[in-house]
């Protein structure tokens, strides 16, 4: 195990300057994050949605930006010959002290890598330089804010309904809620139903996260009632009906619905959190199956979730032994994608070449994982994790899928006796893909996984084309099965926005040549769309047919898109929510003047 080479005195002032210098731009950035955060409460308020969204895309890029000022700052500043390796070490014992009373230690923990990463050549990144172990405890930080991270409720004093009245008053949202005494009668029994006949104990208490969690057109107030030894998470979505009023619109009690609200296939919620490893805790009470690494992931601290996720991927290769294989399923065109097949992920590679009838290039492709990054991806969209310069052991690589890398993507792999070395990669949430899981259930005459997997794929392309995506390939390989069995996207190379498609009807043929020429005898833009061809790909196989045309005939038809087009460039944001609609109080309630988008 590497030990930190501690000098006996920590006398450098250039190590000093410099671990104060990093942890200012830490500082720096978090204050930005947490001033986006406080200002989502606002835009929910106001109904902001489009100021809500463009708030939320930006704020994606404020780590990359501070720590892009911090290196600058320091390489202008310093020498190379000023930067011996023993600053270097003197200056991560330096930063150690700086976080004694910090309240983010483990975030700028990260922050100092993301910055060293950027100075240093990759022979540095062990526990030396560098933090491949966190060192601050982020156990029972105090917070400095007047409000706790969690406030606590006795319903046995004052009566459940009362005290949930309290509760919601206690956010001190600017804006009326339409009739609050329905919707709390109405929580109130979701509630009793979720604590059953269970009889109430002396410490029976509602525990609630003080910060509400903003995303999209909702916010959502996030608990557990503690009775006893048993505890029962709940989260309460608060939306605007088509008036501008407040409405309670659920109560979500189930892990499951739960799981899918902070789905890594969603766009990360925006809260207010001083302590953030204190949120990260209470949510992985209500989620405990949810690895940590997803949970920062989910409250927009997406390098923190990838510095746990990175970590986690570590340990699993020290403690498992099976090969690194190309992933299932059929072979893309773009990306090389191969995985561990004992850890739930996969790796994707872009190739150099792209053989016809792909026109793109790997800045392109690259664009379009990033639109994909900063875009809502309204649980339809696997969040993917980017990563440079990954080191993976040589000898857990056949040689086959060795081969594989260095005829499609030479030159991206390095390779010594004892490493590979990839030096771009995407890693995202392991699925089955959509094809599979079709063929499969066919195999299993299990009809109503067909139909339920058919269900989901076209409610998946609607929940796109909602928030302005058009897929481009729509075979179902580029589709995958979650372990909710959800239907989500992942194939984001020949993605465009709706509003730069035109959907078209084929023209009718003037001649009896024209119909059967092999050939289209109109005109294609480059951007032109013609839906009725879908089932010409998708609809070969009779079963799939008869229940794609019994739920989503729609989608082949150029007035469907056409019509969400207009929807999209008139403004409207429409209403696509993270639960299923049988469980809300009022399918009215909504500010939506169209037909909510239902799940499966």
């Amino acid at each position: 195990m590497t030990q930190i080479a501690f000098p006996k005195l920590l006398s450098s002032q250039i190590a000093f300057d410099i671990a104060r210098t990093i942890r200012d731009g830490f500082d720096k950035h978090y204050r930005l994050f947490r001033e986006t955060s406080q200002h989502a409460k606002r835009y929910f308020e106001q109904g902001a949605w489009s100021a809500a969204q463009t708030a939320a895309r930006e704020r994606i890029d404020f780590y990359d930006k501070r720590v892009q000022e911090c290196v600058q700052m320091l390489e202008d500043e310093y020498e190379e010959s000023e930067l011996s390796d023993e600053v270097w070490r003197e200056l991560k014992l330096h930063y150690i002290g700086m976080l004694t009373e910090h309240k983010q230690p483990e975030l700028a923990e990260t922050f100092f890598n993301s910055v060293c990463c950027n100075i240093l050549h990759r022979t540095y990144f062990n526990n030396d330089y560098i933090f491949v172990r966190p060192v601050v405890s982020t156990e029972y930080i105090e917070t400095q804010d007047p409000a706790p991270t969690y406030r606590v409720y006795y319903p046995g004093k004052d009566g459940l309904r009362h005290t949930l009245t309290r509760m919601l008053r206690n956010f001190q949202l600017d804006c009326a809620f339409a009739d609050l005494e329905r919707d709390v009668a109405q929580v109130e029994a979701r509630l009793q139903q979720l604590f059953g006949s269970d009889r109430l104990e002396p410490n029976h208490q509602l525990q609630v996260l003080t910060s509400l969690f903003y995303r999209n057109k909702g916010a959502y107030l996030v608990g557990k009632g503690i009775n006893g030894n048993r505890e029962y998470p709940f989260v309460v979505p608060i939306l605007h009906n088509r008036h501008g009023k407040l409405v309670l619109d659920t109560v979500l009690f189930e892990q499951q619905q739960i799981a899918v609200l902070f789905s890594f296939t969603r766009a990360y919620f925006l809260v207010d959190m001083e302590v953030p490893s204190a949120y990260v805790q209470f949510l992985r009470s209500l989620l405990p199956r949810k690895p940590r690494s997803e949970i920062y992931t989910i409250l927009g601290l997406q390098k923190q979730g990838k510095t746990l996720f990175y970590r986690d991927y570590l340990q699993h290769l020290k403690h498992s032994s099976d090969h690194f294989e190309s992933a299932p399923g059929i072979r893309g065109l773009v990306m090389l994608v191969f995985a561990l097949p004992s850890f739930p992920y996969v790796f994707k590679v872009i190739k150099d070449f792209f053989p016809p009838p792909k026109e793109t290039t790997r800045a392109q492709v690259q664009q379009k994982y990033l639109l994909v990054k900063h875009h809502d991806r309204v649980g339809r969209m696997a969040d993917t994790l980017e990563y440079s310069n990954v080191a993976f052991p040589r000898a857990r690589f056949s040689a086959e899928l060795l081969a594989e890398l260095k005829q499609f993507a030479p030159s991206l792999i390095e390779e010594d006796q004892e490493q590979i070395i990839i030096r771009h990669l995407y890693i995202e949430r392991r699925m089955v893909p959509l094809n599979m899981w079709l063929s499969n259930a066919e195999k299993e005459g299990r009809d109503d996984l067909v139909e339920h997997a058919i269900i989901e794929y076209g409610n998946a392309i609607k929940e796109l084309v909602a928030a302005n995506i058009f897929p481009g390939d729509m075979l179902y390989k580029n589709f995958g099965v979650t372990r909710h069995q959800r239907v989500v996207f992942y194939d984001y190379d020949e993605i465009e926005y709706i509003t730069d498609c035109q959907f078209r009807v084929i023209p009718q043929a003037r001649t009896e040549e024209e119909e059967m020429s092999a050939e289209p005898w109109y005109p294609i833009g480059k951007h032109d769309v013609f839906p009725e061809q879908f089932g010409t790909f998708l609809l070969g196989n009779p079963r799939i047919r008869k229940y794609f045309m019994q739920h989503h005939a729609d989608l082949l038809t150029a007035q469907y898109w056409q019509a969400r087009k207009q929807r999209i460039e008139d403004g409207h944001i429409e209403d696509v929510f993270p639960y299923p609609q049988h469980l809300r109080f009022c399918k009215q309630s909504s500010s939506s003047t169209q037909p909510e988008i239902q799940h499966a």
